[in-house]
């Protein structure tokens, strides 16, 4: 990826998210991933994609499951009151 496309989705991500604090590193040699952090958080990676002259880029997030908070406590169900009959 050029370094004009990472600044560019870096300025379009910062925007997009209302946060200076993204950063898209490039790679530390060719062919490696090129990574999105938040501040020193690292977040997932970039990935650039050309089909028929049409340029893309897409981001992939992973989300471990050990990062997510508890889930919260599901309140009991009640069992549904039976409908009145009509005529």
């Amino acid at each position: 990826m050029k370094p004009s496309d990472i600044a560019r989705v870096q300025s379009y991500l910062r925007s997009l998210l209302g946060n200076e604090q993204i950063h898209i590193d490039p790679p530390p040699r060719r062919g490696a991933p090129v990574e999105v952090r938040l501040g020193k958080e690292f977040l997932g990676t970039l990935h650039r994609d050309e089909e028929e002259g049409e340029v893309s880029f897409s981001f992939h997030m992973t989300i471990l499951e050990e990062d997510l908070p508890s889930p919260e406590p599901q309140p009991a169900s009640r069992p549904a009151r039976p409908r009145a009959k009509t005529r």
